[in-house]
Formats: C-alpha cells, structure tokens, sequence
C-alpha cells in the first residue's frame, strides 16, 4: 500500500500507464525489460563483462558453477538481444572476446542502484551458496 502511494506521488501505475506506441501498458514493458536479463547466469555476465572485456574461458572460470553449454547459452541470448558483442579473432587458435554494447552500458546506473542497495541491506538476508545448479566439470 506505501508503495502504491509513492508511485502514485511519482506519477507511476504500472497497470495503466501506457507508452508513446499506444497499447503497452508498463507492467507489461517492465516483464518485457525482465525477460532480458532473466537467466540463471545472466546478470552476473553482465557484472562482469561491465567491468572489462573477457574471453569465453575467461567468463567460465570466473563463475562458479557454470556449465559450458549454459554459458554459451546465456551469451548467445545476450547476443540476441543487443546487449552484448562477440568478437572472432581471425587466430589460429581462434579467439573470442565478449563486451557489453553501448545499450548494455546504459544499465550502468540500474548496476549501481543494486550494488548500493546490497551494501545498504545485503548483509541483513540470509547467507546462500553461491553455486546454483549442476557443478562444471573443474579441469
């Protein structure tokens, strides 16, 4: 209810405020906005890869927990999307680099807001593992 009253001082209702295009409303825009960085790995990808640009393996060892079918994955919907480029050296052996684009970077401030948010209350949630799924194979 608190919440419903701010939005409404804000000038925000995520049922009936619809877009410019006419039809969307912003419940519907925020799933859509969602569903793009929805993915069991994804965000954590996209903290990485806001830092600096990594190699595949690089990304691989960098999370624990993750198989190499599901990174693949994950960037490959990355790609999709626009929110990250893939880069192919013409090296024998190949090299691949990742790297968020310009409209991934825009997210930078919506990072932020998290990382702050996590070192506000972060330590006020329950501890987790921080493995999820399956465990890859170390090698």
């Amino acid at each position: 209810m608190k919440q419903h009253k701010q939005d409404e001082i804000l000038g925000i209702s995520m049922e009936n405020n619809t877009n410019e295009s006419g039809g969307m409303n912003m419940h519907e825009e925020m799933r859509r906005a969602f569903s793009l960085l929805s993915g069991k790995w994804k965000l954590e990808i996209m903290w990485l890869l806001n830092q600096r640009i990594y190699r595949f393996g690089e990304l691989r060892k960098a999370i624990p927990g993750i198989t190499q079918h599901m990174l693949t994955a994950q960037l490959r919907e990355l790609e999709d999307d626009g929110l990250v480029s893939r880069t192919v050296f013409a090296e024998v052996p190949p090299r691949v680099e990742y790297e968020m684009t310009a409209k991934a970077r825009a997210l930078g401030p919506t990072m932020e807001a998290l990382m702050a948010w996590w070192q506000e209350h972060g330590s006020g949630l329950p501890k987790r593992p921080t493995t999820r799924g399956r465990t890859a194979k170390q090698r």
